[in-house]
């Protein structure tokens, strides 16, 4: 296990091996190897191009090359709160190889793929772009549209229009 020793200019890590490091700021460390004790001195270079967050995140390769839909929840039909749909989210889009199948025993839909119910929340649309960008993964932003407001009025109920006579039947 590397101990961390934090330094003014460099890092110092503890450890057997030299390790190289990449910072999710876009610096990367060259790692030196002393030959007297057993350390490894990292001094930060900076480059020209940012690293994305997923080299150095620890996820799954196949996470990279996936695609992630940024999008504004829609008020659902059985309530009149809009609480829901405060928030931007990203979700990752249904992959066609995902090996979905049919429970037999309950009918259930299951799948292979485990992240298409992974979801996330942003409170701005520019904070999950940002996200998906330093993440590396390829996105489209579907835009939210305003529901348009109209006016009502309980008495429109029993105004006269022209036309056949509209019955409703309860039985």
């Amino acid at each position: 296990m590397a101990t961390f020793l934090a330094k003014r200019s460099h890092i110092t890590i503890r450890s057997t091996i030299p390790i190289l490091q990449r910072f999710v700021s876009g610096k990367t460390a060259i790692a030196t190897r002393d030959s007297k004790e057993s350390s490894v001195t990292t001094t930060p270079e900076t480059s020209s191009q940012g690293v994305t967050a997923d080299v150095v995140s620890g996820a799954p390769e196949e996470l990279r090359f996936r695609t992630v839909r940024i999008y504004k929840r829609s008020k659902t039909a059985m309530q009149s709160g809009e609480h829901n749909t405060r928030h931007w989210r990203i979700d990752f889009d249904i992959m066609g190889s995902s090996g979905a199948w049919e429970n037999p025993l309950m009918g259930w839909a299951s799948s292979a793929d485990d992240v298409q119910a992974l979801r996330m929340n942003f409170v701005s649309k520019e904070d999950a772009i940002h996200f998906a960008e330093k993440q590396g993964w390829d996105y489209y932003v579907q835009e939210h549209k305003e529901p348009e407001f109209r006016k009502k009025v309980y008495a429109d109920n029993f105004v006269y229009s022209p036309g056949k006579l509209r019955i409703i039947k309860t039985k």
